[in-house]
This record gives C-alpha cells, structure tokens and sequence, in this order.
C-alpha cells in the first residue's frame, strides 16, 4: 500500500514530530493565531487529527491585538524524564517553555527561558553526562544577522540558563546561506543538526556532525529539489521507528495553500542521512511523490473542515487572529457572534481579532454558510472572509434599516477596506458560499448564486489563505446566529 504527499494538505508550517510508543505527535507554528501551537496524532504517519492545542492565548498583552506574523515561530517537542517539552520562540520577546506529562489531556505549565530578540527555532538535546544544550536560529529582523547556529547550555528541567549566553557553533554564510529551524539529534557517536537552508521557497535541507557538540560540524545537503515538483524542500524532523528506520517530515510552501506536510524515506549512507529518494549521482535526496507505507495500521483519523455548531463548543478547527480578549460567542441551536465594535477604530477586517479562521484543507471546495441576522444599530455586519495579505469578503450588513449584501477588499498595508458590490436583500436570513479552485482562484456568493467576479487567494505574512467567518459592528447588543459552516472537497 502506498501513500501519497503531501500528508497533510494543511498550513502545518514548521512541524516537529516526536514518537511516543505507537503514537506521532506533531506541532506546528500558530504564529500570531491562537488557541496557540496545534498538537496532531497519528498511528501511521498517514492520517492525523488535531488533538488539542498547547494553551489558549498567547502570553504577552500586544496579542490582543491583531499582530500579523509575529507570535509562535517554530516550536520544537522532545520528551525527557517524564515530561513532554515544547519550546516556543516569540521573535519579540523570547523563548518560553511548556511542559506535561500527559500530552494528550495533561496541562501545561510554562516559563519564559530566554528573554531577548531575534531568538528563533529552539530546540533541546539532553547529553549522557547529564547536560542540556539547545540549539537555536537568528531572524535577521530582530537580531541583525541570521545563517548562524547558536547553543546555550541549560539545566535539565529547562528553568535555567547556565551558560553566559549563546556561542556560535556554525556560520553558514558561505555554503548554507539562511540556515534556520535546526533539529539536534545523537546517533553514531556524533551529534546531528537537521536544518534547511537557501530560504523558504528554493532551498534545500543540511545535515551538520561533529562529535563535540561544539564543533567543529560537517555539512552535507541531504535534500534538495532536484528534478521533483516539490519547492523548498523545508523545515521538519527525523523520527525513529520501532523498526529501528528512520523518516523525515518537512514541509512545502505552497503559496495560498500555506506550507504543506510531506513525508520521506531516510536512507543512511557513510553515517549521513539522505532524505528521499536517493539521487546517485549527487548522493542527496529528492523529494517523493509517493510510497510505500512505512507502518501498516489502518486508521480513521482526518483533519476536521467543517462544523455544525452542535457540541456547544468551538471545534478545534477554529482559531482567531488575536487573543480572545473578551466573550465573543456563545452557543444557542447555533453559534452566535456578538457584533464587537473594533476598538482600534480601524475599517479594516484584517484587524478585526475576533473574526474565527480555519485552514485550507482541499486543493479544490466550496462553503456553503447559513446566517441569521439580528440586527437593530446601524452598519453592523456579518460573513464569510478569505483572508491573506490581500482579501475579500461578502457580508450582509444592516444600513438605514435595510440589509444590503456587500462585497469588500482589502489588504495588510490599508486601514480601510474598498466596496466593490452592494445589493439590496430583503431578508435577514441568508446562506453564503466561496467557490474556490486551484491554485488559488476563488468566487463567492450568496443563496447559493455566485456574483460574477474572480478573486485570487494570497498567503498572509508567513501563513498560507485563511477563511472563516466573523460578526462586527457598534453595538455588541446584536448578533448573527451562524447555522451551520459546510465545506465540500471538490475533486
């Protein structure tokens, strides 16, 4: 039986994969999106579901406002005496740490480790003579510089820096240039980092070795592009079987799509790990299309798309772009948005923080939302958003005690969004649909009839398209009543 990539057709940027008996766990990076860092399990490294996320919120004041980008970068999960760690680079403010010891249903307590700037990608290793180091990147935004590998050395349980600050332990300037989420692993009698390199979209992934966790490191590129389709290949983990083999999962940037999860064989050849399908010729990896099953177990997990509001709860495919600051939704034979007033003053709905977004999921699907509008205060709103660095969305909004289907525009870089449809509706009730196509192409609409225009999907600042829906307006007095949230794979 083989598999097809990408594993997850899903924005799952940055994942790090731990085994733990029979059972995967994946993270990812939530960025400025909370509930905050997705936990995913799987039994075959084929089918995933979303478990639970790490907290609700993210712990510094400025993310209750919409701050695109920032956030959680790049965690890394290891598990150590006991404990599940995941560490957490804020680029703005440092390096926090959550610890359980029950990753499925166990709370996490958490701790700012490292306070500082420009620190991203961490990720520990615990040494037999009982020490701990973490590797970490630089984002050159914030620190000035990047295409460096720092350590730090820590005491054992992560609370403590011991050393007096980092030292660099590779300069990849000149042959890895960008050389960023570094993964630490021991084998061999040689320490390994796993690290991609070359920038996001063309580069390739490094191995670094050394029997000093110092230094020096070789370098080997054990991934690159090649003559496949897939782009990058980027940022992921080397996961040990029961078996004893080993495999790798990184990720695709894939434009609107977000940064994809594939999966890859791992072949070790003179103590190095090539990645993929192995290329005689240049003795590095190529991404695979397909494979064969690497753990033959059947399983039903599946990534959720859509939602009927009837559990009384948000279901975990949901998350909003900001701290959820204030009680926003409820639940009554539906989901009810409140219709907040944005405190910022600001027209535009990138930050609006209490719109709920999901991911894409299909390469081709439609929506199909029903709302019921309770309005009374003038210009509230409510809809359906795709949301990206450039968006649009369609609303039923209430004007001079009528109701008007609306079309708007916008983008990061404007504090106001841009009518491009208005039409007089004589309901309060109404379904609106997206129509979206590959590679990115999309319509929308209303009572199941699109309106003749074509929008294209753009990624946001380091995430793929988000789509979702929100109510807004004056006066928190009124609500819209979302009935169901339907989304079709379209083949």
């Amino acid at each position: 039986m083989k598999y097809k990539n990408p594993i997850i057709l899903g924005d799952y940027s940055d994942p790090d994969v731990i085994r733990y008996n029979d059972n995967f766990y994946l993270i990812a990076s939530s960025f400025n999106h909370t509930p905050i860092i997705p936990i995913l399990k799987s039994k075959n490294l084929i089918n995933w579901k979303i478990l639970r996320y790490v907290d609700d919120k993210l712990p510094f004041d400025k993310y209750n406002n919409v701050c695109h980008g920032d956030g959680v970068w790049a965690p890394s999960i290891r598990y150590h005496n006991g404990y599940f760690y995941i560490l957490a680079p804020f680029p703005d403010e440092g390096i926090y740490v959550y610890r359980t010891n029950d990753i499925e249903n166990g709370k996490f307590e958490s701790w700012l480790l490292i306070e500082g700037k420009g620190l991203e990608d961490p990720c520990p290793i615990w040494t037999d003579d009982g020490k701990c180091y973490l590797v970490i990147a630089f984002a050159k935004s914030r620190a000035g510089f990047n295409s460096c590998l720092g350590l730090y050395e820590l005491s054992n349980d992560l609370k403590e820096v011991k050393s007096d600050g980092y030292k660099i332990i590779f300069d990849g300037h000149d042959t890895q240039p960008t050389i960023e989420g570094p993964k630490f692993y021991y084998r061999n009698d040689m320490y390994y980092i796993l690290a991609p390199a070359g920038s996001v979209k063309t580069g390739w992934q490094t191995a670094l070795r050394s029997k000093n966790i110092y230094g020096p490191y070789e370098q080997k590129i054990v991934m690159a592009q090649n003559d496949s389709k897939i782009n990058g290949p980027h940022q992921g983990a080397l996961v040990d079987l029961e078996d004893g083999s080993d495999i790798f999962i990184h990720f695709q940037d894939l434009g609107p799509y977000g940064r994809i999860v594939h999966l890859e064989p791992v072949t070790w050849y003179n103590n190095w790990p090539i990645i993929g399908r192995a290329n005689d010729l240049l003795l590095n990896g190529i991404p695979v299309d397909e494979y064969d099953y690497f753990i033959d177990k059947k399983s039903d997990y599946d990534i959720i798309t859509s939602d009927d509001f009837k559990k009384n709860k948000l279901s975990l495919m949901w998350q909003t772009p900001a701290n959820k600051s204030k009680d926003f939704y409820s639940f009554n034979d539906g989901l009810i948005l409140k219709c907040l007033y944005d405190e910022l003053g600001i027209n535009a709905l990138n930050k609006y923080p209490f719109s709920l977004l999901t991911k894409i999921n299909y390469k081709s699907f439609k929506v199909k939302v029903s709302i019921d509008a309770n309005f009374k205060y003038n210009n509230s709103s409510c809809g359906l958003v795709v949301m990206g660095k450039i968006y649009n969305y369609i609303s039923l909004e209430y004007i001079d005690n009528k109701y008007y289907v609306i079309i708007k525009e916008g983008s990061f870089e404007n504090k106001n969004d841009n009518i491009i449809y208005k039409e007089e509706v004589l309901s309060n009730k109404i379904i609106f649909n997206i129509d979206f196509k590959y590679p990115g192409i999309y319509r929308l609409g209303y009572n199941n009839k699109y309106i003749k225009m074509k929008f294209e999907a753009y990624p946001g600042r380091w995430i793929g398209t988000k789509y979702g829906i929100f109510a807004r307006g004056i006066n928190e007095k009124d609500f819209a009543k979302f009935k169901y949230f339907k989304v079709m794979e379209v083949k």
